[in-house]
């Protein structure tokens, strides 16, 4: 019989500098002034952009009573929405055209 000569096992894949300075949700991005109206300017990744709108509509009371899935639009929210009201799902969409 002849001999199989064993793998070294395979190294282990270690995170990038790329990585560390976000790339994908990690990103930092822009808000449009609009935005920054509600959140500040800052760049904020995706993710906390998301955190801090909610943040804004629990504060703000902005939930619908009777449907917790929707939120009403104040003055600051109208401009981004562009409806006086949007469920929870259409609100990402929408957030999404004011970040780059």
């Amino acid at each position: 019989m002849a001999k199989v000569a064993k793998k070294a096992p395979a190294a282990k894949k270690t995170l990038g500098a790329k990585a560390a300075t976000g790339t994908g949700f990690n990103k930092p991005l822009t808000p449009s002034p609009e935005l920054a109206a509600v959140i500040g300017s800052t760049p904020l990744p995706r993710t906390e952009v998301t955190k801090k709108i909610w943040e804004y509509i629990k504060a703000n009371n902005l939930q619908d009573a009777a449907n917790k899935r929707n939120i009403n639009a104040d003055a600051k929210l109208k401009p981004i929405f562009g409806k006086p009201q949007v469920t929870m799902f259409e609100m990402t969409k929408l957030l999404s055209a004011h970040i780059s």
